[in-house]
């Protein structure tokens, strides 16, 4: 019988943190790279761009609210949580990918492909951890929720 938890500390907890670590180090070039991209106005590209943009900016507002008006320690399954079990990384990714489309960046759309990757990952293990914390009732959301919008297992 193991003792072992999934809080503890050891070396081999450390690639955790590197994942987190990465995709937020991505996140952050992508960030400073797009003040310097211009903007293609009135093509094709800039209004499919900015309408995926603004599709994820609405996303990440209401799972701010929904995450800023659920108790601490309970789960949040109230407003686009309903829909997705990540939608932050989910509305990220969106806005990334909004501003490579309409700035027609090929560079800044891989970015935004790597983005998405860590965050599947990160995504994974936030799964773990909320299992092992709500267990049952996490279980239950996660058979009922996809894990991102419109995509079931």
């Amino acid at each position: 019988m193991s003792t072992s938890t999934i809080s503890e500390i050891g070396i081999w907890n450390a690639w955790i943190f590197m994942i987190v670590i990465i995709a937020n180090f991505f996140w952050f070039v992508a960030l400073v790279y797009s003040i310097f991209l211009p903007f293609l106005l009135g093509s094709i590209w800039f209004y499919v761009g900015l309408s995926v943009f603004i599709i994820g900016i609405l996303i990440l507002m209401s799972a701010t609210v929904n995450f800023m008006t659920t108790p601490v320690g309970q789960l949040i399954q109230k407003g686009v949580y309903k829909f997705s079990r990540h939608p932050m990384y989910l509305a990220t990714f969106l806005i990334c990918l909004g501003t490579g489309i309409s700035t027609a960046s090929l560079i800044f759309i891989l970015m935004s492909i790597i983005i998405a990757i860590y965050f599947y990952y990160e995504a994974i293990l936030e799964e773990k951890y909320c299992l092992s914390k709500y267990q049952n009732q996490y279980k239950e959301y996660m058979n009922s929720v996809p894990r991102w919008f419109g995509i079931h297992k």
